[in-house]
């Protein structure tokens, strides 16, 4: 059955074609069975040429609404020259006027309805009833001519809703590109920001390189011992250097320039305590535990992890809402490190999460995602089932290629 539905739905002139012959079968024998002593009645070829026509509106009114109400005009005004009585193909006139209304181009639809309008009291002052009186002919006019107003009326309506529908569904898509566009620009300049401070840590390895290596050639005579532990720190910090570098391959970085100056390094793990600590002083309290033995890692995950704590604690202040409480897990693996990130507050919109993270300040987990993303690391974030929001994360200390 539904096949049938939207199969008719596709073809909507071969539904009006089918009552079109519906109609027209009705009208003819409608035509055939008029008394002939009538004085009113015209041929009947007359009368099935007329009913013909009107039933060709009716096939047609969809396809070619302007064209059909033109020729649904033409017949009414053979039907007076010609008198015609009224016969039942005239119901093609309410549904020419209805489609024209609907769908038609503006000077259609002011036709169809001025033409509505004059329809019944033309057919009136042309077959009077005249058992009636003058005030009951102008009556059966105005009754008359309802019908046709209601017709435009509805058509009409269905016009504004159609547009109105149309302005939506344009404003969704419009909402949606301005959205996608927005998405790409905080992932550029999110990108950006990282490749800045991807940058900055290699620049900073690198000269540690230089600083050891010119303290290896000082004491290399005098201090063998000495000389042979900052060649291993040179060999550990190049390496550390190079996963970093290839990281960086892929970040696109236009009409930036670095600011000559001394290079500093960027915060660590060991930092997230000082964080914690200017959050608590803000006021918001947190439970803060390491788990597993600490270590040294990459300089790249160590700064993901920063910027992920800072940004997470960011959002709860923002939108956790007064006497909100957080929890900071740092857990420390073989292969990885762990970040657990809660607050109890009323948690985040679903924009934040759902819609790839737009907050309108720092765009949410669109940078924290694109972090996670760039040392090969996995993301999970949402609400709570007791309420609040949740933040995990895991960075492979391994390189991602």
């Amino acid at each position: 059955m539904q096949r049938l539905y939207d199969f008719l739905r596709r073809h909507p002139t071969w539904v009006d074609g089918f009552w079109a012959l519906v109609l027209f079968g009705i009208s003819g024998a409608g035509v055939v069975s008029v008394d002939p002593s009538s004085d009113h009645r015209g041929t009947v070829a007359e009368g099935f040429v007329v009913s013909a026509i009107l039933c060709v509106v009716v096939a047609l009114r969809r396809r070619m609404p302007e064209r059909m109400l033109l020729l649904a005009l033409v017949a009414g005004m053979a039907q007076l020259i010609l008198d015609i009585e009224t016969v039942v193909a005239d119901f093609a006139m309410l549904a020419i006027v209805y489609t024209v209304a609907a769908t038609g181009a503006r000077w259609a639809s002011r036709l169809a309805l001025a033409g509505g309008l004059c329809a019944a009291a033309l057919a009136q002052v042309r077959w009077p009833e005249y058992q009636t009186s003058a005030a009951g002919n102008v009556a059966l006019a105005v009754l008359q001519t309802v019908p046709f107003a209601l017709a435009w009326v509805l058509g009409d309506s269905v016009r504004t809703r159609r547009a109105y529908f149309a302005q939506l569904e344009e404003r969704a898509t419009r909402l949606e590109k301005e959205r996608e566009a927005q998405s790409k620009v905080a992932v550029a300049a999110e990108r950006a920001r990282i490749a800045r401070e991807l940058h900055d840590v290699v620049a900073h390895n690198v000269s540690v390189m230089v600083v050891q290596a010119d303290g290896a050639a000082y004491v290399l005579d005098s201090a063998p011992d000495q000389a042979k532990k900052a060649l291993e720190t040179i060999s550990s910090t190049g390496r550390q250097a190079l996963a970093e570098m290839r990281r960086l391959l892929g970040v696109l970085r236009t009409g930036e320039h670095q600011e000559s100056g001394e290079y500093v390094p960027q915060p660590d793990v060991q930092q997230i305590d000082e964080l914690i600590e200017q959050c608590r002083t803000s006021g918001l309290p947190i439970d803060f535990k390491v788990e597993g033995t600490p270590r040294p890692l990459p300089s790249g995950v160590e700064l993901t992890a920063y910027r992920i704590v800072q940004e997470a604690l960011t959002n709860t202040r923002k939108h956790g809402g007064p006497n909100t409480g957080a929890s900071v897990r740092l857990v420390y693996f073989d292969d990885g490190l762990g970040l657990l990130v809660e607050d109890d507050g009323k948690g985040a919109p679903h924009e934040l999460y759902e819609e790839g993270g737009a907050d309108g300040q720092g765009h949410g987990l669109i940078g924290m995602r694109e972090r996670v993303g760039m040392v090969g690391g996995t993301l999970d974030a949402g609400p709570r089932p007791g309420g609040g929001f949740r933040i995990s994360v895991l960075l492979p200390l391994k390189p991602a290629h």
